[in-house]
């Protein structure tokens, strides 16, 4: 049993996975964005596999809570994934998560071409991260700023 988050981008898609007690979230992989149905059969297998139970997509908003130039692909995305997985797919705002991410890979002293390729994931777990501390907060209760697809 597993939650998993990803970070939407238009050439990747950053993947994170909670362990299995859904405290804590690490870094899985990076797909390389081809089409969104490739997309959503690569994160279908991986939803069988590991036994997630719930996936969670960054919801790019902009600093006022806005929707964001993003916003709108992102929710199309997570329409077309809960499509095609019967488990539940919701947002949650990823404001400053891919420049904590980058903050973090540059205090890591790794290379660019390494912060480019782990960017996306290390985006996805603090995503995931902040999301399993919601839970946590809220007594496993559902999470504040978690969005059913097509919510915002």
């Amino acid at each position: 049993m597993r939650i998993m988050a990803l970070d939407i981008g238009s050439k990747r898609i950053g993947v994170a996975m909670s362990d299995e007690l859904l405290l804590t979230a690490q870094g899985r992989e990076t797909i390389r964005h081809t089409t969104t149905q490739r997309d959503i059969d690569e994160i279908s297998r991986l939803v069988k596999e590991e036994g997630v139970i719930e996936v969670i997509l960054g919801l790019p908003l902009n600093m006022n809570g806005t929707q964001s130039a993003n916003s709108k692909e992102v929710l199309e995305f997570a329409e077309a994934l809960g499509g095609s997985i019967s488990i539940p797919v919701k947002t949650w705002d990823e404001r400053l998560t891919t420049v904590g991410a980058e903050k973090a890979l540059l205090e890591a002293n790794m290379s660019r071409l390494k912060r480019k390729r782990l960017n996306d994931m290390v985006a996805a777990q603090l995503i995931l991260q902040g999301y399993l501390d919601s839970r946590g907060k809220n007594n496993n209760s559902a999470p504040r700023k978690t969005n059913d697809v097509g919510e915002v």
